[in-house]
């Protein structure tokens, strides 16, 4: 459940013109800026700017009128935009109703009865309630640290956080509850005359009475810790609190950390208060943090992992095989197929009885487009064409892959951008494997220039998150996967350039298809450890990109 308000726009406005502001998207498709963003948009457009700035509303963007074109600031990426004229807002008749509080009946006096708005008032009495005893113990009396003049009569209480900060500012204020003193106090006692305060009409608050003085800290202390400025000083232990409940309002059925319970709405929070309202079982925990990395290791204490030759490897250039054409690599891995069989070819979707869809497409003397091949693994057929185009659209790396099955003919490598990766042997146990210590492998690849194996060539892309760590037990399995995993890496494979799946973010440096374990002591985030199936996993991943144990023997 969430509140929800009404936006109210002038005549005048983009919206009130039906002006709306809209980007052009990856798909060719136009999404519209938020609706404050086109009124920013139209001013600036209006005022006959050449270009607007986006960064003071935290977008790093860069708008050309001229051009008509979104510049991203970080990544130069341009797209198109647009400005229609078709989506006026309705008009409202009338005069434009007063906004409206929740819970519901909050501003009329009148709270609703509902068992949600009951709820949410009582947090409201019990925070109130919590704020007036913390008050009581850092300035004593009745009133806490405000004592209130017919000049402030109906205005709210000063809180504890606010009473903090003007006394954090010291000088040219009007003291109330204690306004000046840290500072006026602590300058006083250094013999500098302290700073400049009103007490009377001059300061422009003429009923102010003189401040009571604040403790010898010289700032606002709560339960022994300096809370100056500090966000959240109302928050105090369970017994203050339980205790602060003042009469009449109820306790949640709520569970803490030690199991105890029932505890008041102020420290469910919104979301078990509307849990608790719905009759669900709520236990108050605290979400661990996910350990990322191991103890600090001495350079002393890295051993190098046993039957694995160095302990570095930087990524070898791209190799391809000289003076192999693309029919000479596809008549490698095919044979001829005299009869051949009514079905479909799965890469131009024409039937294999009939001519290639790349005929006239593609010019090879060589390669009639009616020709028909038969891979020899694992036999399936398609239009030797075909194949060619699909050889061409890769790597062209002398090797092949099915397109049905996958089945990879000859050596793949990938478009890995340079890097170097390492590996070692650390003294710390990974969960799941006490007996064993743990392989630390390290990637570092930095940004760079897009070259033609990539999406964009001479584009830049960046490299996020680098170096970057990985676990494996060093076990006779974990050093397995590790001498596959520098295979993969001489191959190129473990990295590719791309769009981010966690950000978005295009032409980056991204994992290829081959999961690796980041987290060291917990699993948390999915990428840690215990795992009892993540070496066979990673294996099978492996096997996918060509790179399986009966290469290690070659």
């Amino acid at each position: 459940m969430r509140p929800v308000q009404r936006k109210f726009y002038e005549p005048s406005s983009a919206p009130g013109k039906g002006v709306v502001w809209e980007w052009e998207n990856d798909n060719g498709s136009w999404t519209p800026y938020d609706m404050e963003i086109c009124v920013t948009i139209q001013n600036a457009y209006e005022k006959q700017h050449p270009w607007l700035d986006l960064s003071s509303l935290g977008f790093c963007y860069l708008i050309n009128f001229n051009s008509m074109a979104q510049t991203n600031r970080q990544t130069q990426r341009r797209r198109r935009l647009r400005r229609r004229m078709d989506l006026a807002y309705p008009l409202t008749m009338g005069s434009i109703p007063k906004s409206q509080s929740w819970p519901v009946g909050a501003s009329s006096g009148q709270p609703c009865s509902c068992q949600q708005c009951i709820l949410v008032h009582s947090t409201r009495a019990a925070s109130n309630a919590i704020l007036a005893s913390q008050r009581r113990k850092v300035y004593g009396g009745p009133l806490g640290a405000v004592r209130q003049s017919n000049t402030f009569a109906g205005a709210p209480l000063l809180s504890v956080g606010s009473a903090a900060s003007a006394a954090a500012a010291g000088s040219n204020n009007c003291n109330v509850g204690g306004g000046a003193g840290g500072a006026g106090q602590a300058k006083a006692e250094q013999g500098a005359p302290p700073a400049s305060t009103h007490n009377g009409p001059a300061g422009g608050f003429p009923h102010c009475p003189p401040p009571p003085a604040l403790p010898s800290t010289h700032s606002l202390t709560i339960n022994g810790q300096n809370n100056l400025n500090r966000p959240g000083t109302q928050r105090v232990s369970m017994g203050t609190a339980r205790g602060s409940i003042p009469p009449g309002v109820p306790a949640l059925p709520v569970k803490n950390l030690t199991g105890s319970g029932p505890v008041h709405p102020a420290l469910a929070g919104m979301t078990g208060i509307l849990m608790c309202a719905a009759g669900l079982p709520v236990c108050l925990t605290r979400a661990p943090k996910p350990i990322l990395h191991p103890p600090p290791v001495n350079k002393s204490d890295l051993k190098p992992v046993p039957g694995v030759n160095g302990i570095r490897r930087k990524t070898k250039k791209k190799h391809l095989r000289k003076g192999k054409n693309p029919e000479d690599v596809v008549r490698r891995y095919t044979e001829k197929v005299k009869v051949v069989p009514d079905e479909d070819c799965t890469i131009c979707m024409e039937r294999l009885v009939m001519s290639s869809g790349y005929e006239g497409v593609l010019n090879h003397k060589a390669m009639k487009p009616e020709l028909v091949g038969k891979l020899g693994k694992c036999g399936h057929m398609f239009h030797l064409l075909c194949l060619v185009a699909m050889y061409n659209n890769g790597n062209k790396d002398g090797s092949l892959q099915c397109p049905t099955c996958k089945t990879i003919y000859g050596e793949k490598t990938g478009s890995q951008p340079p890097g170097k990766m390492e590996y070692h042997v650390i003294p710390h146990c990974l969960p799941g494997y006490p007996d064993s210590k743990t392989i630390r492998i390290v990637y570092d690849i930095p940004a760079g220039i897009q070259t033609t194996e990539h999406p964009n060539p001479g584009k830049k892309f960046s490299a996020r998150g680098f170096p970057r760590h990985c676990y494996l037990p060093d076990n006779e399995k974990g050093r397995k996967v590790l001498r596959l995993l520098i295979m993969a890496w001489d191959r190129r494979l473990i990295f590719t350039i791309g769009t981010s799946s966690t950000t978005g973010e295009s032409d980056t440096v991204v994992w290829n298809e081959i999961h690796h374990k980041t987290e060291f002591g917990s699993n948390l985030t999915g990428h840690g450890y215990p795992d009892p199936n993540y070496l066979d996993n990673v294996l099978t991943e492996l096997s996918s990109q060509g790179v399986a144990e009966e290469n290690l023997k070659e």
